[in-house]
This record gives structure tokens, C-alpha cells and sequence, in this order.
């Protein structure tokens, strides 16, 4: 293991998954799973908002329920602050990364930051509508377990400092 994959110091690939193979042990499953607690994060708050428009629309005789064209907007919105505020936070990590031990990292080692991290969820998304099996087969083929989006702006998933811990004391 480096020393210092988190250092300041900018470096071309903080981590090596040939020398460094604990950071990436697990990394797809995890990321895949992830992905599911933070739909479930995201989609919660919104079907939680459309059943107060819809109880709201009886209430004003079906006037409350032309507030349903706002929940596709807002949704979109509330997704991007979800990712810029939790992924682009301090921890470089969703709720459902933090839950499965993984963070995503820029190349360098760097944490991300809101903006990288809101431009990595919008990229995911029209990757996943344009290539759709290619977004996660890219994954399969490279050893740092990247996906599309991640190799255009230069980011990388892998486990945590306490995920890594543990492994390490399997081992």
C-alpha cells in the first residue's frame, strides 16, 4: 500500500491496482448497491412530495394538481444537490457509498468537489441513455473498475480507509 494516496501532492494515478489491490477489491458490487440506497435516497423525498400534491389536489378540487408538472423538474434538481452537497462533500461519497464503504477520488487522489461531482452524475446519466450496456461493461475491462463517465473526467471509485483497514486484516 502507498503512503499517501490522499496526499496533496499532485501524482498522475494515486491508485495503482496492481500494488494497491485492497482499493479496489469489491469496488463494482459495492458501487452497483450503492447506487440502489441512493435512488432510494433520492426518490423517497419526491414520492413523498407527490402524495402531498396528490391528497392537496382533493382538497382544492383538483386545482393542487397541477403542481405534478413541477416534480419532474424539481426532481432533477434535488438529485443534482443530492450529489454536489454528499458527493462532492468531504467525504467524496453519497449516503449509499458511505454505507458500502466505497468514495469516489479523483485520478490525482484528490477529493472531488460539488461541481466534478454534479458533472459526474449529469455525464452518468446521458451515458446510461446513450450506451447503455457500455456504461457498466467498460468497467469489466480495466483494472481501476472505472466506468464510462469516470474515464472522461478523470475520476475513480474505490474503497475507503476503514474498508481498506478491513480488508486488510483478512489478509
Amino acid at each position: 500500500m502507498s503512503e499517501a494516496p490522499y496526499s496533496r501532492e499532485p501524482r498522475p494515478y494515486a491508485f495503482d491496482p496492481v500494488s494497491e489491490p485492497e482499493y479496489f477489491h469489491g469496488v463494482l458490487s459495492r458501487r452497483f448497491v450503492a447506487f440502489l440506497l441512493d435512488a432510494v435516497i433520492v426518490s423517497v423525498p419526491i414520492a413523498m412530495a407527490g402524495l402531498v400534491i396528490f391528497v392537496f389536489g382533493f382538497l382544492t378540487l383538483g386545482l393542487g394538481w397541477f403542481l405534478f408538472s413541477l416534480v419532474g423538474p424539481t426532481s432533477v434538481v434535488w438529485a443534482l444537490i443530492y450529489a454536489g452537497l454528499t458527493l462532492g462533500g468531504r467525504q467524496s461519497a453519497t449516503l449509499g457509498m458511505r454505507a458500502m464503504g466505497v468514495e469516489m477520488r479523483q485520478l490525482d487522489g484528490a477529493p472531488m468537489t460539488p461541481t466534478l461531482a454534479v458533472v459526474s452524475v449529469v455525464l452518468f446519466w446521458v451515458a446510461t441513455s446513450v450506451f447503455t450496456p457500455l456504461v457498466a461493461i467498460v468497467a469489466l475491462f480495466n483494472g481501476r473498475k472505472r466506468l464510462l463517465h469516470d474515464f472522461i473526467i478523470g475520476t475513480v471509485v474505490v474503497n475507503n480507509e476503514a474498508r481498506i483497514l478491513e480488508l486488510s486484516r483478512y489478509r
